[in-house]
C-alpha cells in the first residue's frame, strides 16, 4: 500500500506467508506489480483460509466537520492473501466462502463514516478536556483505548452522520447529527438484550447534535441503551415473545458498573423509561425502578413514561407532557458552548439515557424533541434566532431537522432489527398518519420474518466481524454444521401437507357432505396440531446464531 499524498517515499508491504507488515522503500515494488486505488484500510481477519484484508475502494463526501472532510464508505473489498485455496477440502471451502458472506453483510449495512485528520468517536466536550498526551495519540490508538466505533477503523457495522448547512434569518450555520454505537455487546434485536458481567449495555449508542456558527460551536449529548440489568426475549416464533429476567444473578453488580461508566463519561444522568407500564412490559418497569432505589444513587433520576398509554388514540401532542416534566433537568445540564475565541463558555453536566424495549423507535422521537429544545437555547445564544422566534416556526429548517432525525431513526433501526424505525411519520411532520400507520404494520412484518429466520446469520456476522469468534486457519469443525433436530423439517413438511390436502379436499367434495366435512376437519386438525406443536417448541425453529452458543446475559 502506498500514500497518495505528495512526498510519500514509503510503503507498506504485508507478506503473504509470514503476514508480517512492514514499511519498505517504494523501489522494492516490482515493475509489473497490478496497481488500484484504494481509500482506505478497514482491518484484517483470519478466516479458514487464512488471512484477508479489508479495505475500502469507494467513498463519498458527506460534509465538513469544523474544516475537516467527512467521508462514507460506500465500498469495499476483501482480499485474500494466499492467492489460492486449493489446499482447502470441499467442506472448509464452503465454511470459508460462508464467513465471507458474512464479513460482506457486515460491511454492506449502510453506516461506515471516517475522517483522516479529525477524531470523530469523541464528543466535542471531551475532546476538549484532553491531555496533550492525548492529542498525541494516533486516531488508531484513540479508538483502541475507547472502543466507539463510528469512523477510523470501525468494528461496529453502523454509525450515523448527518450534516447539513441550514439557513434562519439569512444566517447560514451548520447543523450536525452523530450517532455513535457502541462495540460491545453488539448484536441484533432478541439476541442481545440487557447488559453483560461488565455493565455493557446492548445497542447503545451516544448521539451528539453539533451546532457550527460564527466560530462559534455547541454540542448536546444523549445516550440510549437497553435496560440494564440481566434479560433476554429470544424469539420462539411469537410475535412478541415474553422478555425474561434472570432469577439467578446479582442485577446491582452489573446494573451499579453501567452506571458509574455513565457518570464518570457524562455525568449526571436522567433515566428517560418510555416502555408499557402493564402487559409482558411491566415486570421490566417495575424492576428498573426498585434497582434505581436501591443502588440510592444521587447522581441518577428515573422518570417513568407509559410512552403508548399517554399517546394512544393519536394523542401525540401528549409527548409534551415528558418535556415539561424534565425541562428543569434539562436546563441543569445545559450544553457544550465554545465561543468564536475557542473559550468553553459552557458545560453539559449530565445527559438524558432514553430506553423503550429496543432503545429505537419511542426513543428517537423522545431524542428529537429533546435535542430540539437545546437547539433552541443554542441558536438563540448564538443570534441565529431572535428573542420569541421558535425553531417549529421556521418552516425550511423545521423540515430538514426532522427528516434528519427520522433518517437517523432508520439507520438505528436498520442494524438492531432488520428494517427502518417505526413513527418516523411523527418524526418527520409531527404528526400521526393512516399512512405511517400502514408503514408501520410493514416494517413490522417484516422485523417479524427476519427477527425469527435471519437473525441467527445476522448476529454470527456481527460476532464475526467484531472478534466475538475467532476463526482457526484450516479449522476442520467449525459450529457451522450442526446437525438439525429431527424436529425442524419433519413438522414443517406435515403441516404443509396437511392443509394441502385441508384445501383439496374443500375443492374437490366427496360424494356426500358429510365425507367431505369429515375429510377436512381431519386434515384440518393434523394442520392445526401440528402448528401448535411448531409454536409450543418455537426455539427450534427459529434461525439461531452459531458461532457465540452462550446466550448473551451475562
Amino acid at each position: 500500500m502506498e500514500a497518495c499524498d505528495d512526498g510519500a517515499g514509503d510503503v507498506l508491504a504485508i507478506d503473504r506467508v509470514s503476514t508480517e507488515m512492514s514499511l519498505a522503500v517504494r523501489k522494492d515494488v516490482p515493475p509489473s506489480a497490478v496497481t488500484r486505488p484504494i481509500c482506505g484500510i478497514m482491518g484484517t481477519i483470519r478466516l479458514v483460509a487464512g488471512m484477508y484484508l479489508i479495505v475500502i475502494t469507494k467513498k463519498r463526501k458527506v460534509g465538513d466537520l469544523l474544516g475537516h472532510a467527512v467521508w462514507k464508505a460506500t465500498d469495499f473489498d476483501i482480499i485474500s492473501y494466499k492467492k489460492t485455496v486449493l489446499h482447502l477440502t470441499d467442506a472448509q471451502m464452503q465454511d470459508n466462502k460462508a464467513f465471507l458472506s458474512m464479513i460482506n453483510s457486515v460491511l454492506n449495512a449502510d453506516g461506515f463514516y471516517f475522517a483522516t485528520d479529525y477524531d470523530l468517536t469523541h464528543t466535542l466536550q471531551r475532546l476538549a478536556h484532553t491531555s496533550p498526551e492525548f492529542h498525541e495519540m494516533t486516531l488508531l490508538e484513540r479508538v483502541r483505548e475507547r472502543r466507539f466505533h463510528k469512523s477510523v477503523i470501525k468494528h461496529n457495522p453502523l454509525s450515523v452522520i448527518a450534516m447539513k448547512s441550514c439557513c434562519i434569518n439569512g444566517k447560514i450555520f451548520d447543523w450536525n447529527i452523530i450517532s455513535r454505537r457502541s462495540c460491545f455487546r453488539a448484536g441484533v434485536r432478541y439476541y442481545v438484550r440487557g447488559i453483560d458481567s461488565e455493565g455493557h449495555a446492548a445497542n447503545f449508542v451516544e448521539t451528539e447534535q453539533i451546532v457550527q456558527y460564527n466560530g462559534a460551536k455547541a454540542s448536546f449529548v444523549q445516550t440510549r441503551g437497553s435496560i440494564p440489568f440481566y434479560w433476554s426475549q429470544r424469539p420462539n416464533l411469537k410475535y412478541k415473545p415474553k422478555p425474561q429476567i434472570s432469577k439467578s444473578i446479582n442485577h446491582l453488580d452489573g446494573f451499579q458498573r453501567h452506571f458509574d461508566s455513565q457518570i464518570i463519561t457524562y455525568g449526571k444522568q436522567v433515566i428517560l423509561n418510555l416502555v408499557n407500564q402493564k402487559g409482558s412490559e411491566k415486570p421490566l418497569e417495575q424492576a428498573f425502578a426498585k434497582m434505581v432505589n436501591r443502588l440510592g444513587n444521587g447522581m441518577i433520576k428515573y422518570v417513568a413514561f407509559d410512552f403508548h398509554k399517554e399517546c394512544s388514540r393519536m394523542r401525540w401532542h401528549r409527548l409534551q407532557i415528558l418535556v415539561d416534566m424534565v425541562a428543569e433537568m434539562q436546563n441543569e445540564f445545559g450544553y457544550f458552548l465554545v465561543d468564536s475565541d475557542g473559550t468553553v463558555q459552557l458545560q453539559q453536566d449530565g445527559t438524558f439515557r432514553s430506553n423503550c424495549m429496543d432503545c429505537l423507535d419511542r426513543t428517537n422521537v423522545i431524542q428529537s424533541l429533546l435535542a430540539r429544545c437545546s437547539l433552541q437555547s443554542q441558536l438563540e445564544r448564538m443570534g441565529v434566532l431572535h428573542v420569541g422566534q421558535r425553531i417549529e416556526e421556521q418552516a425550511d429548517f423545521e423540515k430538514i431537522y426532522k427528516n434528519a432525525w427520522a433518517d437517523n431513526a432508520n439507520a438505528c433501526a436498520k442494524q438492531y432489527t432488520g428494517t427502518g424505525a417505526l413513527k418516523t411519520d411523527f418524526t418527520r411532520t409531527g404528526r400521526r398518519t393512516q399512512w405511517g400507520l400502514l408503514m408501520d404494520g410493514w416494517n413490522s412484518m417484516i422485523r417479524y420474518y427476519k427477527n425469527n429466520f435471519s437473525d441467527g446469520f445476522r448476529q454470527d456476522s456481527i460476532d464475526l466481524f467484531l472478534g466475538n469468534y475467532a476463526v482457526e486457519e484450516a479449522d476442520m469443525n467449525t459450529p457451522l454444521h450442526e446437525p438439525k433436530d429431527w424436529k425442524f423439517l419433519t413438522l414443517p413438511i406435515i403441516m404443509v401437507v396437511a392443509f394441502s390436502m385441508c384445501i383439496i379436499c374443500l375443492l374437490m367434495a366427496g360424494d356426500t357432505w358429510t365425507e367431505t366435512l369429515a375429510y377436512v376437519l381431519f386434515w384440518g386438525s393434523a394442520s392445526a396440531v401440528t402448528a401448535g406443536v411448531i409454536l409450543f417448541n418455537g426455539r427450534d425453529f427459529v434461525d439461531a446464531p452459531k458461532l457465540v452458543q452462550k446466550e448473551k446475559m451475562d
